[in-house]
């Protein structure tokens, strides 16, 4: 089924078929062929793909003379210093890397286009066709953005798995706390954090989404909702506003890092998952409203 098809009642009847659930997984299925074929779509995750193969090459070139990655000072994403005795702390140094700019941007730019690119495209008015309905529709656009959230962790830990085996050897890892763990294990952890840090994204999904109701500009709502993860990202960085920057969807995203702790500290990582959560609601909530409200013309 087409993304402009939708079963409608006779004409004359004067009555309107509710949609199945069938109905509704296959407008979820259309909406993900849609979104991962857009050329915009597959540039954003080879972006997101390169990033962890040019730090991987970097960090080999520079320790080619048996020097350490980063100096021996620090410097760089965390586990940085320890990709040349385990290819594995790549897929953490990627994730760390990515996660303040590149994957939100991403996220960012394909929630911002999802309600205001279809109304540019004169396209929206078709996808609320009956029995589709405004709440099933932006309930499908928001699954669809958080499904690209998943899978743009993923093409960043799998890319820097890939890279990370291939340039430096595999073995056990050393954990935060100095304990030693089975590379089965930190195969485990590396999954974990990727679904840690995907599920930090569904905050930015919420607000690109929202955003994206409130113009019929997709280009206007993508500059929009990038520009506040810019602007909220600088304001984590404010002494002044320690009392606020708990509250910021940015301020607990790198706390997956707890993950490779032994034990494992889940108070940030919980406060993370409560704080998406609240930004899911409270911006899901806008949009819904917006929405339902919204007087669509194209």
């Amino acid at each position: 089924m087409s993304r402009a098809e939708a079963p409608t009642a006779p004409a004359g009847t004067g009555t309107v078929r509710r949609a199945g659930p069938l109905w509704t997984l296959g407008l979820f299925r259309s909406e993900l062929v849609t979104t991962f074929r857009r050329w915009r779509t597959l540039a954003l995750l080879a972006v997101l793909a390169a990033v962890p193969v040019l730090i991987g090459i970097a960090i080999r070139i520079e320790t080619g003379d048996g020097s350490a990655a980063g100096g021996g000072g620090g410097e760089g994403p965390a586990f940085i210093s320890q990709i040349t005795n385990n290819g594995l702390f790549l897929v953490f140094t990627a994730l760390a890397a990515t996660l303040p700019f590149f994957l939100p941007m991403a996220i960012g730019v394909v929630a911002g286009d999802a309600i205001a690119g279809e109304a540019n495209a004169g396209t929206l008015r078709y996808l609320l066709v009956a029995p589709a309905g405004r709440t099933r529709l932006l309930v499908t656009k928001y699954a669809a953005v958080l499904t690209f959230c998943l899978a743009a962790t993923l093409v960043v830990a799998v890319s820097a798995l890939a890279t990370g085996a291939l340039l430096f050897p595999l073995g056990e890892l050393t954990t935060i706390s100095g304990t030693r763990i089975g590379l089965a294990e930190g195969f485990g952890r590396a999954l974990l954090i990727a679904l840690a840090v995907a599920a930090s994204l569904i905050g930015v999904a919420a607000l690109g989404l929202f955003v994206s109701t409130l113009t019929n500009s997709g280009i206007a709502a993508m500059a929009t909702t990038v520009g506040l993860l810019i602007s909220v990202q600088i304001l984590d960085q404010i002494p002044q506003l320690h009392a606020l920057q708990p509250y910021f969807f940015s301020h607990y995203w790198l706390s997956f890092a707890d993950l490779m702790r032994e034990p494992v500290y889940w108070d940030d990582l919980v406060r993370n998952l409560e704080l998406q959560a609240l930004y899911a609601a409270v911006f899901g909530s806008a949009a819904w409203a917006r929405f339902t409200a919204k007087d669509i013309t194209a």
